[in-house]
């Protein structure tokens, strides 16, 4: 008899295994990732193949659980749920990032890049520095992303600035100080939830958005702007991030395999976005997008705005230190590479 209730208790640790887990073996750690990024696209294929990547390199210690599509609700909802620990991890664009901290709001100022070796190079400049204000937050930047190029997507053609400032833009609900930006600027911005968009293009809520051609041809969002503005705004950036909490609770041999396989991720996407950019130009074009091209003459007044909105952003928005920083980056790029021309 007390032989078998020493094998009882002996036995009673295995009951809390998960199912199939080796014996000896903890349970796995299970990291919670939302993300707006459409299911079946470029990102979400990138994203489950970086999920099964740490599943693999960590022998099952951690993996990731995704939910993608905006299930888990728009970026602001994204970051709020992994403050209070419901979500571990999140794939954000710059309206998320600037939400958590406002110098990402530097990658949303217009026409600031040229290109995306020119971003890339900036990226990888001020990386210590963006990481660093991150963390401080709570947060852990593992890699970097990639959107495509943004450009304006309007119900109705659009040559000038002007034209521009009498429609009403999409920008993203929770994003205070954007709205008081464009406002302070001329322009009409109506905040929503980037879920909403394509049924505000429906009724009329909203005339124009900025938006990547990848984004506007997967999400259908042309086929209610079919106009797309040949002037590129810029890149639009983004990252994976976890909260500290989580990522403490990974071992630090399981973090190094992490990252390793993050890494591979974002090269991934720095090489495949602007080819899928450029791809879903050509689509569109033959289910009926008008590319409008912006007269020299009118794309001099785009540029001044551009260049409005940065000073602007400057000194009311973004740490002027993180804005100077960056100028300086960028601009350094520019002196080594006098020829870099577009993207």
């Amino acid at each position: 008899m007390k032989m078998l209730k020493l094998a009882a208790l002996l036995a009673l640790p295995l009951l809390f295994l998960p199912a199939g887990a080796p014996r000896g073996q903890t349970a796995g750690n299970v990291v919670k990732l939302a993300t707006l990024v459409p299911d079946g696209s470029v990102w979400d294929k990138i994203l489950r193949s970086l999920g099964s990547e740490w599943t693999q390199t960590t022998q099952g210690r951690v993996s990731l659980r995704i939910y993608a599509g905006g299930v888990a609700g728009d970026e602001p909802d994204i970051v709020r749920k992994m403050r209070i620990g419901q979500l571990h991890a999140g794939v954000l664009t710059i309206n998320g990032l600037a939400g958590i901290d406002e110098s990402f709001r530097l990658f949303a100022i217009p026409v600031f890049f040229d290109s995306y070796p020119e971003m890339f190079h900036v990226l990888k400049k001020m990386e210590p520095t963006l990481k660093s204000r991150l963390e401080a937050k709570g947060f852990v930047l593992l890699n970097w992303g990639h959107g495509g190029w943004v450009h304006f997507f309007t119900r109705a053609p659009v040559q000038t600035v002007d034209e521009l400032k009498k429609l009403k833009i999409f920008v993203w609900a929770g994003d205070d100080p954007g709205v008081q930006i464009w406002k302070e600027n001329g322009f009409n911005p109506v905040a929503l939830a980037a879920t909403d968009i394509l049924p505000a293009l429906q009724t009329g809520m909203i005339d124009a958005l900025p938006s990547p051609p990848l984004a506007a041809n997967l999400l259908q969002w042309f086929r209610r702007a079919p106009n797309m503005a040949d002037i590129g705004l810029g890149p639009l950036a983004g990252g994976l991030l976890i909260t500290k909490q989580a990522w403490s609770r990974i071992s630090e041999a399981d973090r190094a395999a992490i990252l390793i396989a993050c890494r591979k991720a974002e090269r991934r996407l720095e090489l495949e976005i602007p080819r899928q950019d450029s791809m879903s130009v050509i689509e569109m074009k033959r289910r009926g997008l008008n590319v409008v091209h912006i007269r020299p003459e009118n794309a001099v007044a785009w540029r001044a705005a551009a260049e409005t909105f940065g000073s602007y952003m400057r000194d009311k928005v973004v740490p002027r230190d993180v804005f100077d920083m960056a100028t300086r980056e960028r601009d350094a790029y520019r002196r080594q590479n006098p020829t870099r021309g577009g993207r």
